[in-house]
């Protein structure tokens, strides 16, 4: 037993689905198997969503890691006893769910950090709410750099064959256009080799993706896949690197989905966000849901292990009992991946 990870999970926003989906997960006897999940956030909104929805689970609260019991329906919380249920509203904004959320992350980050834990994975998070709280983050990923002082670090998404990295995330458009640099693309591509091979990936081969349609053709629809995009493909193969690129990203995703490309550089937020959830997030359009939402956020370049459920608070389902939890058991499984690799 003790030598599976001990995995750091938190609640997330506790307006949404994110303690539904924690507790879920942990229901599950696989996550027992691999390795010793503990939850970070309010005890009292986990024994809620217990109750409120029926699963077969009971509460363990907790002040120190040492005091967790890690058993299969016994359900280890290192509370932080930090919301008022009587004044908690499923799937509103509010200040006092952003500070709790966000004093989850910060104290998981802080277990890592000393060693308390072995990885960690997030919950989702509001980002309005956190800010309403006087916390002005773009979001984890921001967090996670800022506490642990890291300067070069990147969002890989993984689900199945797709894997992608991004040049940018959380800005304007018209910001990320001017964020595509040969430097960082060269980063980025040390980050996503690193990430491919943590997570035990045998295909090497790197896309790049271009930024403009048809990759620019050659100037004529803008200039910065000819200057900085093609010289990083250049500079990344003199160094070793197993690239192609500056592929238009119409095409190159097609061929990531097959597994052409063992991972994939995107040049801002949505041009990887739109194809990686069409792979991984399946809409019932009769019962008007998803059916499963799949898919791994893991923030590379960071000291510690971070992976995070890749889909939003769901507000509209928070505390119906219907939320999925796959993509939280997808995100301890490769935080267990990612810890094993580590050592």
């Amino acid at each position: 037993m003790s030598e599976k990870p001990i995995i750091g999970i938190t609640m997330g926003d506790p307006a949404s689905i994110g303690p539904e989906i924690a507790v879920k997960a942990l229901l599950q006897q696989n996550i027992y198997e691999i390795c010793r999940p503990v939850l970070v956030g309010d005890a009292s909104v986990f024994t809620d969503i217990i109750s409120r929805i029926n699963l077969d689970a009971r509460i363990n609260s907790i002040t120190d890691v040492s005091q967790a019991k890690f058993e299969l329906g016994t359900v280890d919380v290192f509370d932080l006893q930090n919301v008022d249920l009587s004044q908690l509203k499923f799937g509103e904004i509010a200040a006092m769910a952003g500070e709790a959320s966000f004093q989850a992350v910060k104290t998981v980050i802080e277990l890592a950090l000393e060693g308390k834990v072995d990885a960690t994975v997030t919950g989702p998070i509001n980002k309005k709410s956190i800010n309403e709280a006087g916390h002005h983050f773009a979001g984890h990923t921001e967090i996670y750099a800022h506490y642990t002082n890291t300067k070069k670090y990147a969002m890989l998404l993984v689900e199945e064959n797709m894997k992608v990295i991004h040049v940018s995330t959380h800005v304007s458009l018209r910001q990320a256009c001017d964020l595509v640099k040969k430097e960082r693309i060269l980063e980025v591509v040390d980050l996503l080799h690193h990430g491919l091979i943590s997570l035990g990936e045998q295909n090497l081969k790197i896309g790049i993706a271009g930024l403009n349609p048809h990759a620019g053709d050659s100037g004529l629809f803008g200039t910065e896949d000819d200057e900085e995009i093609a010289p990083a493909v250049e500079e990344a193969k003199r160094r070793g690197f197993d690239v192609e690129g500056p592929v238009p990203a119409d095409t190159m995703f097609s061929k990531a989905a097959t597994g052409y490309f063992g991972g994939v550089v995107a040049m801002y937020h949505d041009q990887g966000h739109i194809p990686f959830k069409l792979t991984g997030f399946k809409w019932n359009q009769e019962k008007q849901q998803m059916d499963s939402v799949k898919g791994v956020n893991i923030t590379m370049g960071l000291p510690i292990i971070r992976t995070s459920v890749d889909h939003g608070t769901a507000f509209e389902i928070a505390g119906k009992g219907i939320a999925s939890p796959d993509a939280m058991v997808l995100a301890i499984e490769s935080a267990v991946q990612l810890s094993k690799n580590k050592k």
